[in-house]
C-alpha cells in the first residue's frame, strides 16, 4: 500500500515558527511532524510514500534527502505556484499514487494512536473511501447514517449544512469529527479527473456520497492531536516528551 503525507500546508496559525520552516518540519519534542508521521506508517508496514509539499518545498526536500527517506521509497508531488488544497493535493499526485491497491491519505500535522492496519482492514471493496472519525469536540462535523455511511456535513455554529440529500436531517445523523487520516480506493483518482486544479477533499467526498460508499471508521479509542495553533504544539511537546 502507498501513503501520501499532506505537507504542503502554510501553517499560518503557527507563525512565527512557520515564516521560516515548513509546517510539516515543526518539531514535537525535538522531532518533525513529517518524520513522525512517516515513521508511524513504517511501523504499520508502508514502505511507498507520496509527499506533498509547497511552502518551504525545498526544506522538505532537503530534509527527506538527509534522512534517506528513512529507508523507504519516497517522491515529493510538488505544487507550484500555489497549493491546491486537500482534493487537488491528490488529484496533482494521482500519476505518483496509481496502483492495484487503495491508498491511504495522513495530514502530517495529525499525531495520533490510531491503528493503521485497523483502519485498513475496515476498507472494504464496496467503498470508494474509509474516514477515520471520532466524536472529537469541534464546529464542523461529517454526518453519517445508522450504517457509517457518509450522508452529509454541518457547521453546528453557524447552522451551515451540506449534502447532496435534500431532505436529510441532521438530527437525525450521527456526528463525528474527521481524524484527516483515510483509506481511498483508486477509482477516487479517475472520479476527480473533471475536478478543478484546486479543491477540498470534504467537497468531493459530499459530492461522491450521492452515488458512492464513503464509511466512516471509528476506533474503540483514539487519542489524536492536530498540531494546528500554539496550544497544541504545546500540548503535544508535553504529551511526546521523550518519544520518537
Amino acid at each position: 500500500m502507498k501513503a501520501m503525507v499532506f505537507a504542503a500546508g502554510l501553517g499560518t496559525r503557527l507563525r512565527p515558527l512557520t515564516d521560516t520552516m515548513p509546517k510539516a518540519l515543526v518539531p514535537v519534542a525535538g522531532v518533525p511532524l513529517l518524520e513522525r508521521v512517516i515513521r508511524k506508517l513504517q511501523a504499520a508496514g508502508i514502505s511507498d510514500f507520496v509527499v506533498n509539499a509547497h511552502h518551504f518545498a525545498d526544506r522538505i526536500v532537503d530534509f527527506l534527502r538527509e534522512k534517506e527517506n528513512f529507508g523507504a521509497r519516497i517522491q515529493v508531488s510538488l505544487e507550484m505556484p500555489e497549493p491546491l488544497e486537500t482534493g487537488g493535493g491528490i488529484r496533482f499526485a494521482a500519476p505518483l499514487l496509481r496502483d492495484e491497491e487503495p491508498f491511504l491519505v495522513h495530514n502530517a500535522d495529525i499525531l495520533s494512536d490510531l491503528d493503521i492496519r485497523a483502519l485498513v482492514a475496515a476498507h472494504r471493496p464496496d467503498a470508494i473511501a474509509t474516514l477515520a472519525v471520532s466524536h472529537r469536540d469541534t464546529t464542523r462535523y461529517l454526518l453519517f447514517d445508522d450504517g457509517m455511511r457518509l450522508v452529509g456535513w454541518t457547521n453546528v455554529v453557524t447552522g451551515e449544512v451540506k449534502s447532496p440529500f435534500p431532505d436529510l436531517r441532521v438530527e437525525d445523523c450521527r456526528k463525528y469529527s474527521f481524524a484527516g487520516i483515510h483509506v481511498l480506493s483508486q477509482v477516487v483518482l479517475d472520479r476527480m479527473q473533471d475536478w478543478p486544479d484546486r479543491f477540498s477533499i470534504i467537497d468531493f467526498y459530499l459530492a461522491e456520497a450521492a452515488h458512492g460508499i464513503i464509511r466512516g471508521y471509528e476506533p474503540a479509542s483514539l487519542d489524536l492531536i492536530d498540531v494546528g495553533s500554539p496550544e497544541r504544539l504545546e500540548e503535544a511537546n508535553r504529551r511526546y516528551r521523550g518519544s520518537r
